[in-house]
């Protein structure tokens, strides 16, 4: 089994649900444009760098955890468009996407879920 690390802030909340390691952190780079010339060459205009982590997994819901399991689905499935997100020693405000959940068991009038995951996108770039 992965290592589990309690390293996520969302909006100055600490949850205390596992996160696994082997989160995917992708420096994108974006462009006001990029252009090919008839001679081949490019004209580009760069942005900024942006630094987006995918691949983000939980631990799963127990007895134990289960209250605090659904605070965090509930935040991170929030309609606001932007958070507050401290990942690791990064911090950064981003929106969530892909954010997904499934249901594994279900005893005593209560559904359990794992492998949740969630992507954060960043707003702004982390370097330009």
């Amino acid at each position: 089994m992965k290592e589990k690390y309690n390293f996520i802030v969302i909006d100055s909340i600490v949850y205390n649900i596992g996160v696994y390691a082997d989160i995917k952190e992708v420096a994108d780079f974006l462009d006001k444009y990029a252009n090919r010339t008839d001679d081949g060459d490019l004209k580009r205009e760069l942005i900024g760098v942006y630094f987006n982590f995918s691949d983000i997994k939980f631990e799963p819901q127990t007895d134990s955890n289960y209250d605090e399991f659904e605070r965090l689905w509930n935040k991170l499935t929030e309609p606001e468009e932007f958070h507050d997100v401290k990942i690791a020693n990064f911090e950064f405000r981003a929106y969530f996407n892909n954010v997904s959940r499934v249901i594994y068991g279900y005893s005593n009038n209560r559904a359990y879920r794992k492998d949740m995951t969630v992507n954060f996108t960043a707003k702004k770039p982390a370097r330009s």
